[in-house]
C-alpha cells in the first residue's frame, strides 16, 4: 500500500484508537538530556504508528523524534517523518494543545502530510479543503531566544501556544496571520506543517529563503517564518 493520503487516513484512525491509552499515560514523565519532558505516551504512540506504517509500506526510512539517531540509514525509497506528541510540555501538564505531525516522502519528494490535534478533534491532511479564517494574531514559538523577544513587542496581537503543530494548523487555516520560530525546530516538528502551508498558499520562509518544498534533514534545527496570505482568498 503506497497511496500516501490513504496511509495518513489510516494513521489518524490508529491515533484515535489509542487516544484513551495515550491520555491515561500523560503524567508518566521522564526528562531528556536537554531538559525537555518525554512521557510513556510519546514512546508508545511513536511505536504504534511506526508498526502501522511498516505493516502497510514494508521497510521504510523512519524518522521519529523519540527514536531517531544521527547517522541512521537513509537508503529506502519511502521515508516517514513523525513527531508522535508535539507540545509534550502541554500534554504532560494536562493541556489539550498538543499534536501529531507526520510527513511521507518518496525518494525525497513530498507525497503527503498530516497535522492532528487529537484532544481537540482537529486534523488537516494533504488535499483537504479549508474554511479559511482572517486573523491579525501573530504566533510565536515557545523556544525563546533574543530575536523572538525583540519581535514580540512589534508583532501586535501575539500568542505563544507551546505546540508547533497547533500553531502550524492555525496559520494554515488563517486563525493566525503569521507563525515564526527564529530559534529553529527539528524536521519532525515542522516538516508536515510547512508542506501544508505551501499547499494552502502561505508564504513560507525557511532559513531566510523561500521554501521550495525540499526534504529537510533531521539532524539539525530549521528556522522558519510562515505568513497566511489572506489576500489570496476568493472574495
Amino acid at each position: 500500500m503506497t497511496d500516501a493520503i490513504k496511509i495518513l487516513g489510516s494513521v489518524a484512525e490508529v491515533v484515535h484508537q489509542h487516544l484513551p491509552h495515550v491520555l491515561a499515560n500523560r503524567r508518566d514523565v521522564t526528562w531528556k538530556e536537554d531538559g525537555s519532558p518525554v512521557t510513556v505516551a510519546d514512546v508508545f504512540l511513536e511505536n504504534a504508528i511506526k508498526d502501522h506504517l511498516t505493516g502497510l509500506m514494508g521497510d521504510i526510512n523512519f524518522v521519529g523524534e523519540e527514536s531517531y539517531a544521527v547517522g541512521a540509514a537513509d537508503d529506502k525509497d519511502w521515508t516517514a517523518v513523525l513527531d508522535p506528541i508535539d507540545g509534550t510540555e502541554n500534554f504532560c501538564s494536562g493541556l489539550p494543545e498538543w499534536g501529531v505531525s507526520l510527513s511521507i516522502w518518496h525518494k525525497r519528494e513530498h507525497a503527503a502530510s498530516m497535522l492532528m490535534v487529537p484532544e481537540m478533534g482537529l486534523k488537516l491532511m494533504t488535499g483537504d479543503k479549508i474554511d479559511y479564517q482572517t486573523s491579525r494574531i501573530m504566533g510565536f514559538s515557545s523556544s525563546i531566544n533574543d530575536k523572538l523577544v525583540e519581535m514580540i513587542p512589534v508583532g501586535g496581537e501575539a500568542r505563544i501556544m507551546g505546540c508547533a503543530v497547533y500553531n502550524l494548523f492555525n496559520v494554515v487555516r488563517g486563525s493566525l496571520a503569521r507563525f515564526v520560530n527564529p530559534a529553529g525546530a527539528k524536521s519532525w516538528d515542522m516538516l508536515a506543517g510547512v508542506q501544508l502551508a505551501r499547499e494552502h498558499g502561505c508564504e513560507v520562509i525557511v532559513e531566510g529563503a523561500p521554501y521550495d518544498g525540499r526534504y529537510l534533514e533531521p539532524d539539525r534545527k530549521h528556522r522558519f517564518d510562515i505568513r497566511h496570505r489572506h489576500d489570496l482568498h476568493p472574495r
